[in-house]
C-alpha cells in the first residue's frame, strides 16, 4: 500500500468515487442522502483546491482506497495546531489497515510541518472511534445531536485529540 499527498487537482474522481461510497454506506461526513457521484466530486475538488490542507490518498495495487485530510489552523494563536478530517475507506477495502496507515501518515505529515497538536471528531461508539482509541488519541468527551447522519438522523460525536512529541 502507498500512502501520499495529492497535488492539487490529483486525482479528484477517484476521491470523489472513495467519499460517495462512504457516504452511500451511512458515514455521518458531512453529507446526507441522496448524495450523488457529482455532489462528491465538487466536494473534492474543493478539498483539493485548499492549498493549505494536505490531501492524503491510499493506494492499494494502483486503486485509490482511502483519504484522509489535514487541516493546520488558520489562526495566528494556533500555529502548532491542525484538525484532521474526512478519514473515509472505501468499503471494499476495510480491514486491511487502510485508515491505520492514513492516520499514521497523517501524524508524520504534521511532525513535518512542526505541528504539535491534532483535533478530530467522529461519531461516538463507531468504528472510527474505536480506532482513533486504539491509536492512542485522548477522548475530550461527546456532543449529544452534533451531526446528523445521512438519514437525517441525529448523532452523538465524540471529540478527540492528539499531542505530537
Amino acid at each position: 500500500m502507498e500512502i501520499r499527498a495529492l497535488a492539487p487537482g490529483e486525482h479528484v474522481d477517484e476521491l470523489a468515487a472513495v467519499l460517495h461510497d462512504c457516504v452511500d454506506g451511512g458515514a455521518s461526513v458531512g453529507y446526507l442522502a441522496p448524495f450523488s457521484l457529482d455532489e462528491a466530486r465538487t466536494a473534492m475538488a474543493a478539498f483539493s483546491a485548499d492549498e493549505q490542507r494536505v490531501l492524503l490518498a491510499a493506494f492499494d495495487e494502483g486503486e485509490l482506497v482511502g483519504t484522509a485530510q489535514l487541516i493546520p489552523s488558520p489562526m495566528p494563536n494556533q500555529p502548532h495546531r491542525a484538525d484532521v478530517a474526512k478519514v473515509l475507506v472505501k468499503r471494499s477495502a476495510r480491514g486491511r489497515g487502510v485508515a491505520s496507515r492514513l492516520m499514521d501518515e497523517i501524524e508524520a505529515e504534521a511532525r513535518r510541518r512542526g505541528l504539535t497538536v491534532l483535533v478530530l471528531d467522529t461519531v461516538t461508539g463507531s468504528d472510527a472511534y474505536r480506532l482513533y482509541t486504539r491509536l492512542g488519541w485522548e477522548r475530550v468527551g461527546p456532543i449529544p445531536d452534533y451531526a446528523l447522519m445521512p438519514d437525517g438522523a441525529p448523532c452523538e460525536t465524540t471529540v478527540f485529540y492528539k499531542a505530537l512529541t
